[in-house]
């Protein structure tokens, strides 16, 4: 799933051709050495512009392929879970939680809710607790 969005361009002049371009001189012609000048900063400038757009291609291509990571991860995480039957509401377990805590605390104080709270005692009267 690779889309190539990037523009194809031939660039004509690389640093190198900048720094190595020589002018012919006239009589009236540009200061050699501002021109010079001048040339030193196209050519940092076209540096920064190549680095940059080597590091933007490089974080690309590391971008897309987690891209294409995460969407196999994605595509194995719904075929797990169309394979797994689906799990009960969230309402209908917690009313079973309780129809079960209910059943348990009848089946432990039962007895003690069923004669008012009142200790058990034995035949003597002596609580057997």
């Amino acid at each position: 799933m690779e889309n190539n969005n990037e523009a194809a361009f031939n660039l004509q002049l690389d640093a190198k051709t900048i720094l190595e371009k020589s002018f012919k001189t006239k009589v009236r012609g540009y200061d050699a050495d501002e021109v010079d000048e001048f040339l030193d900063l196209v050519i940092k400038d076209y540096e920064a512009y190549n680095a940059e757009l080597d590091r933007l291609n490089e974080e690309n291509a590391r971008l897309r392929s987690r891209v294409d990571e995460l969407t196999k991860q994605l595509s194995v995480s719904k075929s797990v879970a169309a394979a797994t039957p689906s799990q009960p509401s969230a309402s209908a377990t917690n009313y079973d939680i309780l129809k079960r805590l209910s059943n348990l605390e009848r089946h432990v104080f039962g007895s003690k809710l069923a004669d008012g709270g009142q200790k058990p005692t034995d035949s003597t009267g002596i609580d057997r607790y």
